[in-house]
Order: C-alpha cells, then sequence, then structure tokens
C-alpha cells in the first residue's frame, strides 16, 4: 500500500457493513463524498475469525466510473486470481465459493468457454416460457392476500426458481439451496448467522450441502439426452477439455448464489424506487413492454446488487493520478459508480426511460462482465410484467431491511400491500 494519508482514515469507509444500514441519505451524501476524491485508502473491518481469515491490510476505494472502466479493460494489471472480496481468504476456499470469476486467463478463458458452450441464446430462449409461467404462480399464490413480505414471496422466489429449474435441480431442494445461499452470502449478518455460530463453519457447511446436491445431479445426467444446462455441462466438451464435477459444482454455487441474491434484490429494490416515483411507474405501465428494457436497466443501476468487486494490483501502476503498490487491493464500487455525475445525468432520480444508460451493474467490460446478463434481465422485465398486469397497485409500505454486507446491496426483507384478488 502507498500513499495513505492521516486524513483519509476519518473519511466514510464503504468497506465496512455498518456504512449500508443506515439510511440512504447519509450512504448517497458518503459516495459523493468519495466520488469527489482520487482514490481513497480504507481499512478493513475486524476479522471475527482472525485465525483463519486475517484482517488484512486495507483496501484502495475505487468510486469513479472511469477509473473501474480503466480497471476493468486491464485484468492483467489488476487481478482476480487473489479473491473478490477485500477479506484474504484461502484460496481454496475462494475458487470453491465462486469459481471461475476468482481466475484470471488462461484459466478464466478455458472455464468460461465450456460454460458458454451451455448459456447459449437459444437455451436462454428456451426459458422464456418457463420465467412467464413461474412469476404467474408467484402472484397466484400472493393474489388473495393482499400483502406479503416482497423480497421472500416474490422477489426471492423467481431468480431461485429458474436456476434450480435451468441446472436441473429437484423443486423439492428449494428451499435448502434457498436457506444455504442465504448463510453464503449474509454470513456477516445475524439473521442468517448467529452471533454464537462460528460462520467460517456455518458457510463452508452450507457450501458442502450444495455441492453435494449437485455432484448427484451431475451425475444424474452423465450421458443423458436431457436439455437443461447441468445435462449440457457434464456432456460439453471443448477442444478436448471436459468440466470436472467439482467445475460444475462451484459453477452451480456461483449460478445460485450470484444468479439468484443479485437478482432477487433488483426486484426487491424496483418495487422501492417504483412505489417512491409513481411518475415513473405510470410512465412504465403505460407501456410495460416498450419502457420494459430501459426500465430493466435502470433498477439495475440504481440498485447495483453487487456492490463491489475486488481485484489485486499486480505491478506498481497509477490510477486516476494515485500510485498504486503491487499486491495493494482495490475494491471497485460499482454503486458509488452507478451514481457518477460525469457519466448520468441527475444521478440519483430513478429514470425508467434514462438512455444511454453505461451502468456497471453487471460489472465492469472485459472478460469478468456478467455471464447471465441477459437472464436476469429477462427475469426482472417479466416478474414486472405480471405485477403490472396483476396487481397494478402493488407498492411497498415499510422501509427496506438492509443486509449487514458491503458486498451485496441487499434487502432482506420490505412489506408490500395491493388490492386482493
Amino acid at each position: 500500500m502507498s500513499g495513505m494519508t492521516a486524513a483519509e482514515t476519518a473519511l466514510p469507509n464503504p468497506i465496512f457493513r455498518s456504512f449500508w444500514t443506515r439510511p440512504s441519505g447519509p450512504i448517497e451524501d458518503d459516495l459523493a463524498q468519495l466520488r469527489a476524491l482520487p482514490p481513497v485508502f480504507c481499512e478493513e473491518e475486524p476479522s471475527d475469525i482472525p485465525d483463519v481469515i486475517p484482517t488484512g491490510a486495507g483496501s484502495w476505494v475505487i468510486t469513479r466510473h472511469a477509473d473501474i472502466l480503466e480497471m476493468s479493460k486491464n485484468p492483467q494489471l489488476y487481478s482476480s486470481a487473489a479473491g473478490i472480496t477485500v477479506n484474504d481468504v484461502p484460496m481454496e476456499f475462494n475458487e470453491f465459493f465462486s469459481s471461475m470469476i476468482v481466475m484470471d486467463d488462461p484459466r478464466h478463458a478455458r472455464l468460461r468457454k465450456l460454460v458458454s458452450s451451455g448459456f447459449t441464446p437459444r437455451m436462454l430462449n428456451k426459458l422464456q416460457g418457463g420465467v412467464e409461467t413461474l412469476a404467474s404462480s408467484i402472484v397466484d399464490e400472493i393474489e388473495e392476500k393482499g400483502t406479503c413480505d416482497f423480497v421472500v414471496d416474490v422477489a426471492a422466489r423467481l431468480p431461485l426458481k429458474v436456476v434450480c429449474d435451468l441446472m436441473g435441480v429437484p423443486e423439492t431442494e428449494l428451499d435448502f439451496v434457498f436457506d444455504q445461499t442465504n448463510v453464503i452470502l449474509g454470513a456477516g449478518d445475524p439473521e442468517y448467522v448467529s452471533e454464537t455460530d462460528d460462520f467460517f463453519t456455518k458457510i463452508l457447511e452450507a457450501g458442502m450441502g450444495l455441492t453435494a446436491l449437485m455432484t448427484d445431479v451431475a451425475n444424474s445426467k452423465q450421458g443423458g439426452t436431457a436439455d437443461d444446462l447441468t445435462t449440457i455441462l457434464v456432456n460439453a466438451e471443448v477442444e478436448g477439455e471436459k468440466l470436472s464435477s467439482a467445475d460444475i459444482a462451484s459453477f452451480f454455487i456461483l449460478l445460485v448464489v450470484a444468479g439468484n441474491e443479485t437478482t432477487r434484490n433488483a426486484i426487491s429494490w424496483g418495487l422501492k424506487y417504483l412505489t417512491d416515483n409513481p411518475d415513473q411507474r405510470d410512465v412504465w405501465a403505460a407501456d410495460v413492454v416498450g419502457i420494459g428494457p430501459t426500465a430493466v436497466e435502470e433498477i439495475v443501476r440504481l440498485a447495483s446488487p453487487v456492490s463491489y468487486m475486488r481485484r489485486t494490483a499486480t505491478q506498481d501502476t497509477l490510477l486516476n493520478g494515485q500510485p498504486i503498490s503491487e499486491g495493494d487491493k482495490l475494491s471497485m464500487f460499482y454503486i458509488a459508480a452507478n451514481r457518477d455525475a460525469d457519466v448520468f445525468a441527475d444521478p440519483l432520480r430513478f429514470d425508467v426511460r434514462r438512455d444511454p444508460n453505461p451502468h456497471l451493474g453487471f460489472g465492469g467490460p472485459g472478460p469478468h462482465f456478467c455471464l447471465g446478463a441477459h437472464l436476469a434481465r429477462r427475469e426482472i422485465q417479466v416478474m414486472f410484467a405480471e405485477l403490472f398486469r396483476r396487481l397494478p397497485d402493488i407498492h411497498t409500505t415499510s422501509e427496506p431491511d438492509p443486509l449487514a454486507s458491503s458486498f451485496i446491496h441487499g434487502v432482506k426483507h420490505i412489506t408490500a400491500e395491493f388490492t386482493p384478488r
């Protein structure tokens, strides 16, 4: 680490979980303060399990859109291989939970190429009807009630079921998968892992449970001819290489954790934004299909479901005039960059017709751009189209209960009300 000044230690620190459990106003003010500065060095939150994950030296906090673009386009200088969160967790742990997103090329390119062989436009188009059917069935279950926990009863159910259907996971395992993903991404939140638990052990147990489930599913698909993604992946061969069962299990954890959690939070924040901005709700409701694509991009921009991703400098360099030393950690706060006034006019305004909208909600450009971005967009658009059609006055009646996490911009619960059908 180089260049930290005493003044910087008094600046807001978005690496700390407590930064994100406050009201939105102070959070936005602090992000604006950080964006106005060159990259700032922040200390890390003291580790809850220092014997396993030591408290690190800290990280540069990157908040400007242009700086994150530069980093994303230069993976040889800003490496993913040491981890994507600020914590220096063991490498085996990283790859177990994060699959190819904690790899650099050529390993990353090899695995992504194999996985992409099943993640084709044809596969995603085949899912379209299934997503619509699932969205309809979710509304079926709440429409008579007049109220619901929108996160648990609506937003979480669609992406989880889509991912499990995509991978051929039995419906009987949905609750188990939901609970394990909450543990993995909510380990710093006492609702999911209590303060008396060894959360490292809890995360490992959750990951091992998901791995065992996926290994059973993958073994049952060997040599099969079904059209689910697992069948395609276990039998795929690209340039003489095949995915191992460990590769497939790790990818499943990535997909079910990242794909489920991020889309869940985008849908949850989306209803909050529509409730707070009735004029924009009216615009979208008047042309559900036509406005859908830009509305979804605007939800993803403001929600930024993944708050940040870490990179590690592979050599001494300069970023926005700030000297960066080899080995320094840099945390790219997408949620801050997606509010950069140099890129977005009136950046805190929710505008369902915003165009252009070069947000970083699916990560920056380069090799790690979200493989599931197209699927996530489709799920968000279909879910809101169903809500506009069936429960047109649905709105939030409570403030979001935020996830205690600096990595995921999450909502655990939010109450919604509507006219029962």
